[in-house]
C-alpha cells in the first residue's frame, strides 16, 4: 500500500510541475516588452508653470484661455514619455509682453520647435525654433492660434497635423523603425502616435497570463480531486 501511494503521488507532482512551468511561461510572456515602433511627427504640449506637459487632446479641440502657452515639437519617439519637449521655456510673459490684453480676444503664447537634425527626414534641415504671441478670438482653438502665427500648415485627411511652416515637406506621422519598414500608421494610431507602440499592452498580457495560470490550476485541482 505505501508503494501504491508513492506511485500515485508521482503523477500529481508531475502535473504540479507542469502547472508551474506553464505559469512561468505565461508570466514571462507578460514581462516581455512589445517591439517599439517609433514615429516621426509633430507632438503637442501644454505649457504649465514654465514647463511642458504632453497634451491630452489635439490642437483642434483644445481651447486655451488667455495667458496660456502651447508648444509644438517635431520629434521621433515611440510614446509620450520619450517624446522630445519644446526646448524653449513655456513663458507667456516673454512671448506676449508686447501684446496687451484686448476685449473680445485672447492671447496665446505659441512655441514651435522644429526638432533636431537627427530627427529630420532625409534631405531636410529643421528651421530655427520660434516663439510667437497669437491674438485670436475668445473661442479659438490651439490649432487656430498656431495658424495665426505661422503658415502654411499641412493636415492629412484625418485632420492630423503633418507640417508646420512647410516642415517637413512630405510625409505624415511615418513609422521610422520597427518591423515592416516605414509606413503611415492607421487613423487611430495617427491620432495618438505618441501614446504607445501599437503592440499588446502590459496590462493585456498580464491578464492573459493570469487566465492561463488560473485555468491550468483549476484543471490540476480537478484531476487531483478525482485521483
Amino acid at each position: 500500500m505505501p508503494a501504491a501511494g508513492r506511485q500515485g503521488g508521482a503523477p500529481r507532482r508531475r502535473r504540479a510541475a507542469g502547472v508551474l512551468l506553464l505559469a512561468g511561461a505565461a508570466l514571462g510572456l507578460a514581462a516581455a516588452p512589445a517591439q517599439a515602433q517609433e514615429y516621426r511627427y509633430w507632438s503637442f504640449w501644454d505649457g504649465k508653470g514654465g514647463s511642458w506637459a504632453y497634451a491630452s487632446e489635439g490642437p483642434a479641440t483644445v481651447r486655451p484661455a488667455d495667458g496660456s502657452v502651447q508648444g509644438f515639437r517635431f520629434t521621433v519617439s515611440a510614446d509620450s514619455a520619450a517624446a522630445g519637449k519644446p526646448r524653449a521655456a513655456a513663458d507667456f510673459e516673454a512671448l506676449c509682453h508686447d501684446t496687451p490684453a484686448r476685449h473680445g480676444s485672447k492671447r496665446i503664447g505659441v512655441v514651435i520647435d522644429f526638432g533636431t537634425a537627427a530627427d529630420a527626414p532625409g534631405g531636410e534641415r529643421p528651421p530655427a525654433a520660434r516663439g510667437e504671441c497669437a491674438r485670436v478670438p475668445e473661442d479659438a482653438s490651439a490649432g487656430e492660434a498656431l495658424a495665426a502665427v505661422v503658415r502654411p500648415l499641412r493636415y492629412d485627411p484625418n485632420a492630423l497635423l503633418c507640417a508646420i511652416g512647410g516642415y517637413p515637406k512630405s510625409g505624415c506621422a511615418e513609422q521610422v523603425s520597427g518591423s515592416g519598414g516605414a509606413k503611415k500608421p492607421s487613423a487611430a494610431a495617427s491620432s495618438k502616435a505618441a501614446d504607445g507602440d501599437g503592440g499588446p499592452s502590459a496590462g493585456l498580457l498580464g491578464g492573459l497570463a493570469a487566465v492561463v495560470v488560473l485555468g491550468a490550476a483549476a484543471v490540476w485541482q480537478a484531476r487531483r480531486r478525482r485521483g
